[in-house]
């Protein structure tokens, strides 16, 4: 069956590797932080100002004023930095994240990705995820495989407004693991339970499958 928002946001986590810093875009990507591995010490970053990101805070931990880029309360762990916004994007901009993890409305078979607008919708703006997708070393992103009224978000080619273009090359869903390479997506996992029928059903865009596809470790 389809992994829950939580176990999307397991499954992302141990892409983490020692040492990186990372940064977390808003909605499944935030619940990252609750699933860091323990063998590893990675430094999470968020856009408004704050390098060191804990997991959400227990009802005893919530300071109103830590908050990371998507206005929730969090935590900050030991050796933790808070500091100007344009401090943050200058970190970004300068190559200094490692790792950044971002939701989308769509992701087609060039690496192009749709994260921040749908036409005659309230838009209150790209924020930082534009940077993002040009200033860190690697992407990944989470999101569900499909909408709610069953349409594929994994395209040939994206139909939204595009945030950035040939800059993603993993995604993470609630049924997939996949890379983007060559004008395809390549399944390399798939969710337990789930059949690569199903997958391939609701991927419109080329989908190269391999012999083998072995189930996520969750």
């Amino acid at each position: 069956m389809a992994l829950t928002r939580d176990q999307i946001a397991m499954r992302v986590a141990s892409e983490f590797k020692d040492g990186d810093y990372v940064n977390l875009g808003i909605g499944i990507p935030t619940l990252a932080a609750n699933y860091v591995p323990d063998d590893i010490e990675v430094m999470l970053q968020s856009e408004n100002g704050l390098l060191g990101m804990g997991p959400y805070p227990t009802e005893e931990q919530i300071d109103a004023d830590m908050i990371n880029a998507g206005k929730e309360t969090v935590t900050a762990i030991k050796g933790s930095s808070i500091f100007s916004s344009a401090e943050s994007f200058a970190m970004i901009r300068g190559g200094h994240v490692d790792f950044t993890v971002l939701g989308a409305f769509e992701v087609d078979v060039h690496g192009n990705i749709a994260s921040w607008m749908i036409p005659n919708k309230l838009v209150k703006g790209m924020g930082g995820a534009m940077d993002l997708v040009a200033g860190a070393k690697n992407i990944i992103v989470t999101m569900t495989h499909a909408d709610k009224h069953g349409n594929s978000k994994l395209l040939s080619e994206c139909t939204l407004p595009l945030t950035g273009v040939n800059c993603i090359t993993r995604i993470i869903t609630d049924l997939a693991v996949l890379t983007v390479a060559d004008g395809a997506f390549h399944l390399t996992e798939r969710a337990p339970g789930v059949s690569v029928e199903e997958i391939a059903e609701k991927t419109a865009g080329k989908l190269v499958i391999p012999e083998h596809v072995p189930e996520m470790v969750i």
